[in-house]
């Protein structure tokens, strides 16, 4: 068995179990109801599942393997195998409930941030984090001003998610960053274009936008340059 293969065997497995954890954590993940008295506690039941069985563990074996064969084994694999698992997590909760919500977008980024910081630091990078930085940032206030003139086709959450994937790519190039974008836009024309002409949904029909855009940044970084382990 060669390198390769054997790092996508062992990586769809870890993110097939992610997949299956994620299932269950989008029940929990929208948001924490209250009462009178304030927040209530919830207990996560393991066996609930949002999507089911294969989907979540399909996406997240898939793209485990994917971004270990792009990056490989370096410092900056540990940051794209997080992106994978919240991006799966998001897009779960965003088709269920047309909903992004700062109880993962949040910490997603804080550990996009530190991530990649660490592996600046282990490859001595600083710049790409820098750029990472600033991608997020302007990426943000690219789709926050969109969201202002059209707010009916944009939300809060898809702008804080513009501010995620902004970092990620961004830590790539500012071409992948338009690219990623461009892409998720293309996917979401794409899929709305199919349903309308199904008649699944009409006109006015709101469309969940995350996983467009998280799909989109995926093949972005993954079409960005040779891959680290190339299968053979």
């Amino acid at each position: 068995m060669s390198g390769a293969l054997l790092a996508a065997l062992v990586a769809g497995l870890g993110g097939a179990v992610a997949g299956r954890a994620v299932d269950s954590l989008a029940l929990v993940a929208p948001r924490r109801p209250t009462t009178a008295d304030g927040p209530v506690a919830v207990r996560l039941d393991w066996r609930a599942r949002a999507a089911g069985a294969p989907w979540p563990e399909l996406a997240g074996a898939l793209g485990a393997a994917a971004v270990t064969l792009r990056f490989g084994w370096s410092a900056q694999l540990p940051a794209w195998l997080w992106f994978v698992a919240v991006g799966l997590l998001l897009a779960v909760v965003d088709l269920r409930e047309q909903l992004l919500p700062n109880r993962v977008l949040l910490p997603g980024l804080a550990g996009g941030v530190a991530l990649l910081a660490l592996a600046a630091a282990v490859e001595g990078d600083w710049a790409a984090w820098g750029r990472a930085l600033l991608a997020g940032a302007a990426a943000f206030a690219v789709l926050l001003g969109m969201a202002l003139v059209s707010p009916s086709g944009l939300g809060m959450g898809d702008v804080k998610l513009a501010g995620l994937l902004g970092l990620f790519l961004g830590w790539l190039g500012w071409p992948v960053v338009l690219a990623g974008f461009f892409l998720g836009f293309l996917l979401q024309a794409l899929v709305g274009l199919g349903l309308l002409a199904a008649r699944r949904v009409g006109r006015s029909t709101g469309l969940p936008f995350g996983p467009a855009l998280l799909v989109g940044a995926l093949l972005a970084a993954l079409l960005s340059g040779e891959w680290a382990l190339p299968p053979s």
